[in-house]
Formats: C-alpha cells, sequence, structure tokens
C-alpha cells in the first residue's frame, strides 16, 4: 500500500453559481475517521447531479467552498477504525459522494464503507467503475419499478443521453417498450438504432403523437428529469390512473400538474431520489442489485466517453456538458497533465 501524501489537487466550488466558481486548488488530503475510506480517484464523471450540485439545486449543500463530484472510482488506499473499512483496503471500488463532506473530483476522497464503496468485478475497468454507480443503478431502479409493478412499457425523458441510451438497451432485455421524449431532430436519429419510438418535444403534433404511443402500448407510467411544463404534457398523454415519477429538473421549472389530472382522472406525481430508493433495499438488496449491474457493464450498462480531461479543465468541461449532454461522458482524470 502507497504512502499517502499530505496534499492534492482538487476542484473546489467557491459559490453555488455554475462553473464559473469552479477553479483547482491544492487542499489537505482527508483522513478516514470511524466507518470512513480514503480512495485514491482515478476517474470521475460529470452527470446532470453534479449540474444541479454546482448551481445549488441539488438534495443537499454546503458552506463553499466545497468540493464537488457525486461519483468516481479508484483504490482504497487507507480506512477508518471498522471492520468494513479494513475490508475494502487495497481493493478498487466505485465511490459515492458522501451526504456531508467533499465529493470525488479530486486526486483523493472520503467514502462511507457502509454503501458508499461496492467493490468492482475484475473485468470492469476504472474509466467504466467510474460511471457504474448513478446511471446504471438509477436504470435498473426504473426497470425494477416497471417490472414490479406490471408495466410493460414506460416513458423516458429525455432519452438521448447516456441514462436514456442504458434504459433502452436493459428495458429491451425484459421485454419492456420505452417511449423516449428527446428535444432535438438529431436526438430522434440518434435513439433510431434503440428505440421503437422517439419523439420530439419541439414538434407541434408532440403531444398527440405522445398520446397515440401511450395509448398504444398501454403506458401508465413515465420518469421524467425535465419537469415543468413537460410533466403537464406526459400526464395529458397517458390514460387514467397513470403516473409521472419527477427524477431531475433540466428546465428548472416546477413540474406542472392540472386539476383535471390529480382530481378526475386519478392521475398523479411522485419523486424518486436514487440515494434513499437503495437505502430502503438493505444492504444485501443492495449487493444483490450491484452484482447484476456490474455484469451488464460492457453491454446493456455500458457508458460512452466523450472526452478525459484533467482537474484543470473541470470548469470548461461542466460548460460543454451543459451546452451538449448527449453524445457521450465527460471523465475527470486527476492523474492526466493538462498537455496529455
Amino acid at each position: 500500500m502507497e504512502d499517502v501524501p499530505h496534499e492534492m489537487n482538487a476542484v473546489v466550488l467557491d459559490a453555488y453559481t455554475g462553473p464559473a466558481s469552479l477553479r483547482i486548488a491544492r487542499r489537505a488530503v482527508p483522513r478516514p475517521g470511524p466507518g470512513q475510506v480514503l480512495v485514491k480517484i482515478a476517474a470521475s464523471p460529470l452527470n446532470p447531479s453534479d449540474i444541479a450540485f454546482i448551481h445549488g439545486t441539488y438534495g443537499f449543500r454546503h458552506p463553499p467552498p466545497v468540493v464537488p463530484g457525486q461519483e468516481g472510482a479508484g483504490t482504497v488506499v487507507a480506512a477508518g477504525e471498522g471492520l468494513m473499512g479494513r475490508y475494502f483496503l487495497g481493493k478498487r471500488v466505485a465511490c459515492l459522494k458522501m451526504e456531508e463532506g467533499d465529493g470525488m473530483w479530486a486526486e483523493y476522497a472520503l467514502a462511507s464503507a457502509m454503501g458508499g464503496v461496492l467493490p468492482l468485478d475484475a473485468a470492469v475497468g476504472m474509466e467504466q467503475g467510474s460511471m457504474s454507480a448513478i446511471n446504471p443503478m438509477t436504470a435498473s431502479a426504473f426497470v425494477e419499478i416497471a417490472r414490479r409493478e406490471g408495466h410493460r412499457a414506460f416513458v423516458m425523458s429525455p432519452a438521448a443521453g447516456s441514462l436514456g441510451r442504458m434504459i433502452n438497451r436493459l428495458a429491451q432485455l425484459h421485454g419492456i417498450h420505452v417511449i423516449n421524449v428527446v428535444r432535438r431532430k438529431a436526438q430522434v436519429d440518434l435513439l433510431l438504432d434503440l428505440a421503437l419510438v422517439a419523439l420530439n418535444s419541439s414538434d407541434e403534433d408532440f403531444v398527440e403523437r405522445l398520446g397515440d404511443a401511450c395509448l398504444e402500448h398501454e403506458c401508465r407510467l413515465a420518469f421524467d428529469a425535465v419537469a415543468g411544463p413537460l410533466t403537464h404534457q406526459l400526464l395529458s398523454a397517458m390514460p387514467h390512473d397513470s403516473r409521472v415519477t419527477v427524477f431531475g429538473g433540466l428546465s428548472k421549472e416546477p413540474a406542472s400538474a392540472g386539476i383535471e389530472h390529480l382530481v378526475f382522472e386519478g392521475k398523479s406525481i411522485d419523486g424518486f431520489w436514487l440515494g434513499p430508493w437503495l437505502l430502503k433495499k438493505g444492504p444485501l438488496g443492495i449487493l444483490r442489485l450491484w452484482r447484476r449491474a456490474q455484469a451488464l457493464m460492457s453491454t446493456a450498462l455500458q457508458s460512452t466517453i466523450r472526452e478525459r480531461v484533467p482537474l484543470e479543465d473541470a470548469p470548461h468541461a461542466m460548460r460543454a456538458y451543459m451546452d451538449q449532454m448527449t453524445g457521450g461522458k465527460f471523465l475527470l482524470i486527476p492523474n492526466m497533465s493538462v498537455s496529455s
């Protein structure tokens, strides 16, 4: 096991105002407390949840300066008190940001030994491993929810990004139809190789075509990361006793519903947040879900990498990602030099 330095490079957010408030800084390497491990980070992706975090609209926020980054992968190089921490010493893991403290956009990061680190299969590399928690587990959750409730189809919005494509591949394995909603014609074309139905929400006849697709496939469930007026459109398109599950707010507007939906048509809106959903499954349930996901990391749950960038380029990468969220993931690589 290597010596752990006293200082490291990290991406720091000085205020919850977006990419302009990101900078590189030298910080002390944190020391793991009881039930914690220290992970030497090999890679960490940019996710929609990171966009929400740096704008102060995620489920938790900390007094800045703070290190962002919801997930990553690396090697456990130190552990605090507790059997679980010692078990993970020297192991390759995917890791998730703790609710309190700093995230993964750094050379080293702390994670909880109880659910915050998950062992990577030998066949899963660090780069895919760094993207193997949030999107693959969310995709697995949505398909599990649909199957458990007996749905043979559901709507996914937006559908052209990494998560949407992942959900399409996984749903196909279980015989579930996905009605995909995107925001541009080019994104419809992007999904032609995966999806039976892909609809552009910018088209004038979008709601009518969405209603026809929901009727054809008897679709009463939608997963929506846009919110705003789109939630209202999804509710309008689906038959009575339908539900929209909101899991993001890319529109930066409240989810909208009509009185007719909620009162007279038996429709509803609820929310999904991966962390609390996983906690309800308990350690054994999480491990079973994780093992199934790891087995599919080279096929249905594989992520496309658009660009690898050093920590110093995090502000530029985040702006580029926000401008175009399709086409693959940006990966922050801590040991990558600016000139490489």
